[in-house]
């Protein structure tokens, strides 16, 4: 139950994220925002230090290195992919992939999975897909190259999970320091190289901090979670995500809630009562 109470705050704290980070985006060069937002969010990892502990011992660098790549490149891919488009479309399988694939890593590491999780983690996957779908989603067809860079965002996102569920569980926050410390390197390194196209447009500091510390939040609660429970189930409570940015959107921006997404949001709060019980 800890873990899943965990898995549902990281997923909170990462819709909240997006969707400032997206409101952020909407005002300046998105890496004018993540220039904002990286150092916040390793600035937060850094004040968590003293109080949760942490060991940097050869493991917990490795990983969280490698999760700090995965991050990097799960941000480059996302935003290319959502700036092709459909949106509608190719959200619900980034996503999706992001979900799968820290199931598949669970279930071949020896994890087993109840009965109500056997109903409970399909009726996930379908929320997942619903709710961060728009309406209309059938009526645009994605190019390849579009689904295969959400494939990509996918596959990078899951990677990063994955990476952050390996790191030695004794190790503190040691790799959420590495990893965020190594992907606002690989960013404000791409930043300084793109600087002339970035544009005159200074970014909202605010909110482009605010997504940066709940991606941190986010980041640790999850963290805090796989050490806990299963990474099948964490994860895929996790990539329910889009549900806490179609709600504040609804909320601050008056943006209406399709009847798919709604029938999404039920569909989850079934899903995660079924998982309650495993």
């Amino acid at each position: 139950m800890m873990a899943l109470l965990l898995a549902l705050g990281s997923s909170l704290a990462y819709g909240c994220a997006d969707f400032l980070g997206g409101l952020g985006a909407r005002k300046a060069h998105v890496l004018r925002t993540v220039m904002v937002a990286a150092p916040a969010s390793l600035t937060v990892e850094l004040l968590l230090w003293p109080g949760l502990g942490a060991s940097f011992e050869p493991g917990a660098l490795g990983w969280g290195a490698a999760s700090g790549v995965a991050s990097a490149a799960a941000f480059a891919l996302l935003y290319k992919t959502l700036a092709i488009g459909p949106m509608n479309v190719l959200s619900p399988v980034t996503a999706l992939v992001s979900a799968v694939l820290p199931v598949a890593v669970g279930l071949l590491q020896g994890e087993h999975l109840s009965v109500a999780a056997l109903v409970g983690l399909p009726l996930a996957l379908a929320a997942v897909v619903l709710v961060s779908a728009g309406h209309g989603a059938g009526a645009a067809r994605p190019a390849r190259t579009a689904l295969l860079l959400a494939f990509g965002a996918g596959a990078a996102i899951a990677l990063q999970l994955v990476c952050l569920h390996q790191a030695p569980s004794g190790s503190g926050v040691a790799p959420l320091v590495i990893g965020r410390a190594v992907s606002s390197a690989v960013t404000l390194t791409a930043a300084g190289m793109l600087r002339r196209r970035l544009g005159p447009e200074k970014p909202a500091y605010a909110i482009s901090a605010a997504a940066g510390v709940l991606d941190s939040v986010a980041n640790l609660l999850f963290l805090l979670a796989v050490r806990s429970g299963d990474l099948t189930v964490v994860a895929v409570i996790t990539a329910l995500y889009p549900a806490g940015t179609v709600l504040l959107a609804r909320g601050v921006l008056a943006e209406r809630i399709h009847r798919g997404q709604l029938v999404g949001l039920g569909t989850a709060a079934v899903a995660v009562s079924l998982l309650a019980l495993t």
